[in-house]
């Protein structure tokens, strides 16, 4: 995206950028300080900044906490100080604003108390764009007195005149424009034992986590304290449905359960891989061995049973199918179970998604009885892990 947009393809990087939004959320969150300060540099990729924005505002930790904080962009530093809903006490923003406004000028004294006129008049110079982004009038006087006052001097004369005459008599108009308070909603929450557990998949129960567990062990009774924790690491209405991008997020983790919810019925199949999932670089497709691997069903709804079905010819498991295959496959286990979209890159589009109905084949016997073939709501993949 970088680069067309360097060879001025103007038509091309904005479909890069739109695709980046829609369909890589996945990938820009662990890039998301990289992301963020390439379009800021660029000024540029407007969708991309309103759509990181968004973001910051909410957590702004990503980007203020970050130990490359000093080298934020200004246009970024901007953009950020301009939104009503920046989720931050302003005595905080004021701070990270001074903070980053020392950091672009290396040779400013640490020390405050041997500032000289000029190095105030360095520090404003840097920050003439953020300092009327700043909302003085909504600090309480404490916050004035111990952050703003000690860099007064940056301030134009008026200003700092009208932020004195309001704490003295705040109901006396000022001729400095007082920008709208943030709308902040920080509450103060009572102090509890345990944090609320949020749910770990909007597919399976807690008791369905135990069932599986169960199946890993190869135990006869079911688990009443389950050993494993799910941890997720797909979610397809969180991270897209396009079947390259079960290869990009689950490529080499090891261990993992994929579930699915059936579109049109109650069904939750699913299959466990105990090997490594890999995206093949090259054209050959590659069959993984284990006697450990199984599929299933879960019941639910007006399925009353759960049904395991465990690997039966052992060396053709699991399949890592080759590069070009992976635009329209899955996951695979044998050619028993599998998730494919052949014509819309996206598995609850088309009818594609398969598991047989007749005995005899890699795995032990079938999990479902209805059609082969069917389209999905969503899916699930996760890293089973051993609790400690």
């Amino acid at each position: 995206m970088l680069a067309t947009n360097e060879f001025e393809f103007e038509e091309l990087t904005n479909k890069l950028e739109t695709h980046l939004i829609d369909t890589k959320a996945s990938w820009l969150k662990p890039h998301f300080s990289l992301v963020y300060r390439s379009i800021f540099s660029k000024n540029s990729f407007k969708k991309l900044e309103n759509f990181c924005n968004d973001i910051v505002v909410k957590y702004p930790n990503l980007i203020f906490d970050t130990n490359d904080f000093a080298s934020l962009p200004e246009s970024a530093m901007v953009s950020l100080l301009k939104r009503d809903d920046l989720q931050m006490k302003e005595v905080k923003i004021w701070d990270y604003v001074i903070k980053w406004g020392i950091s672009q000028n290396r040779a400013l004294p640490t020390n405050l108390d041997e500032w000289s006129k000029e190095n105030f008049l360095t520090l404003k110079t840097t920050l003439q764009q953020c300092l009327p982004h700043i909302r003085y009038f909504h600090l309480s006087g404490d916050e004035v007195l111990d952050s703003i006052r000690p860099y007064k001097k940056i301030l134009d004369k008026q200003l700092w005149k009208d932020i004195d005459q309001h704490f003295l008599s705040p109901e006396r108009p000022v001729k400095s424009i007082i920008l709208p308070a943030r709308s902040v909603s920080i509450e103060e929450l009572p102090p509890r034992t345990e944090e609320p557990k949020e749910h770990f998949s909007t597919i399976i129960s807690e008791d369905h986590a135990a069932e599986i567990s169960t199946w890993i062990d190869r135990k006869t009774t079911e688990y009443t304290n389950n050993p494993y924790r799910f941890e997720l690491i797909l979610r397809g209405s969180r991270d897209g449905f396009a079947p390259q991008t079960f290869w990009d997020i689950c490529h080499g983790h090891t261990g993992t359960i994929l579930v699915m919810k059936v579109k049109g019925t109650d069904e939750i199949l699913g299959g466990y891989n105990p090997l490594t999932w890999v995206k093949n670089n090259n054209n050959k497709e590659q069959w993984m061995k284990t006697k450990d691997s199984f599929i299933f069903s879960l019941k639910n709804g007006n399925i009353r049973n759960s049904i395991i079905s465990r690997v039966k010819i052992t060396q053709n498991a699991i399949l890592n199918v080759r590069k070009i295959d992976q635009k329209v496959s899955g996951p695979y286990f044998g050619q028993d179970f599998y998730m494919r979209s052949l014509n819309s890159n996206n598995f609850t589009l088309d009818d594609d998604c398969y598991c047989r109905n007749f005995d005899g084949w890699y795995y032990e016997k079938p999990i479902r009885a209805s059609s082969d073939n069917f389209s999905i709501i969503d899916y699930e993949v996760f890293k089973i892990v051993r609790k400690s």
